[in-house]
């Protein structure tokens, strides 16, 4: 059984460093290696990937800790208020996401960056060696797992979700993603206090933009959902988008993006164990969004149907735009009109296995979702003064 006492050494040793920063991270740590290392029932792929990638995490933040040391400046970085997308799982926001990473006035966060935080990209000459290096990263996944890509389209320059920036204080749901982590989930659901994870986040957004022009961030993860309380308390500024789809439809297509990247590192598959997670996770994440929403978040937040992003995606951007008092340029709008023929509009269609091989069926999600089905899906469209009707 791996130790965190082991990986710590790996991670100093790799690195030749032994900085980490604030130990906010260490709870979250010693709780997933646990799980990992009694309910995940990993394989040899996965306890050789999944443990490297607990050292690799570690490395990334005495790397980010040695840079703030060097250049105690980047702590002065100005972080622009971010639009933050938000919503549950398979509800459009990747094509969202890659409609507004098309704005060359504001900055997403890359895949390659996620992947190399350090160093930060204004101290090397391009073309970054990180890129192609994601590049190959992202291929080889999808090789080892090949519905993967048509799943979720991925590639190094494109946006990816904030949860492999608040896995740096092991407080993300990537990790149940990858592993059946039942403890650990529980630990981040109910007991975790994510303010420290987004504050590291913060710190590391700030390292990326360094020496760059300054512009806002556009930044989302479905993740945020059940923590948004602790996200709004540190992006105090932040605006959030929210996309809405019938959990009906999403919970499927949930389940077996979780069953595709759980069967790399595990011969024990619990479809089960899948589905009653998923549910417990989202519906209660939509329970924490609604209330927040409800005391004082509603101004805040910006509605988007799925029905809606397919039938007009371009002029949803726009509406966003407009509530956001920014301009849409033509060279946006050409992007965006590029992109949505090059990816979205010819896109592979996925068959998934029906709720009932995960133990659920139609009756358990709507029940489960009941208040947000109710507030939000209807048939002309999401029920919100600043959502699309």
């Amino acid at each position: 059984m791996t130790s965190v006492d082991e990986l710590h050494e790996k991670a100093c040793a790799r690195a030749h460093l032994e900085d980490f920063g604030s130990d906010s991270y260490v709870e979250g740590l010693t709780v997933l290696v646990a799980s990992l290392s009694t309910e995940a029932r990993l394989n040899d792929v996965g306890r050789h990937v999944l443990f490297g990638k607990l050292v690799k995490l570690l490395v990334h933040r005495l790397q980010i800790e040695d840079w703030y040391r060097r250049h105690p400046q980047i702590e002065d970085e100005k972080l622009l208020a971010p639009l933050i997308g938000v919503g549950l799982p398979r509800t459009g926001s990747s094509a969202l996401s890659h409609l507004l990473n098309e704005d060359p006035q504001v900055r997403s966060l890359a895949a390659w960056m996620t992947m190399e935080p350090c160093p930060p990209p204004s101290t090397v000459p391009s073309p970054d060696p990180r890129i192609a290096a994601a590049q190959k990263s992202i291929e080889q996944q999808h090789r080892a797992a090949p519905g993967l890509a048509a799943m979720v389209p991925a590639s190094a320059l494109g946006p990816a979700e904030c949860v492999e920036m608040l896995a740096l204080d092991f407080k993300s749901h990537v990790f149940g993603c990858f592993a059946h982590v039942p403890s650990y989930q529980d630990w981040l659901m109910h007991h975790a206090d994510l303010r420290s994870a987004y504050r590291y986040e913060r710190r590391v957004l700030k390292l990326l933009q360094w020496g760059l022009p300054q512009r806002p961030w556009r930044l989302k993860a479905p993740a945020h959902l059940p923590h948004i309380e602790a996200l709004t308390h540190v992006f105090d500024d932040a605006r959030l988008v929210c996309t809405h789809r019938d959990p009906v439809a999403v919970m499927p297509s949930c389940f077996g993006l979780y069953e595709a990247t759980t069967a790399m590192f595990t011969d024990h598959v619990d479809r089960s164990l899948i589905g009653k997670q998923n549910i417990d996770t989202w519906s209660l994440g939509m329970q924490r969004m609604m209330r927040f929403r409800d005391h004082g978040g509603e101004q805040r937040c910006f509605d988007i149907d799925h029905r809606e992003m397919q039938r007009d995606p371009i002029g949803v951007v726009e509406r966003l735009y407009d509530w956001l008092g920014q301009p849409v340029t033509p060279q946006f709008r050409a992007g965006m009109q590029q992109w949505w023929r090059d990816n979205a509009a010819d896109r592979q269609t996925v068959t998934y296995k029906p709720l009932e091989a995960y133990g659920q069926d139609k009756a358990r999600v709507e029940a489960a979702f009941a208040p947000y089905i109710e507030r939000f899906i209807t048939p002309c469209g999401v029920n919100s003064a600043h959502g699309q009707t």
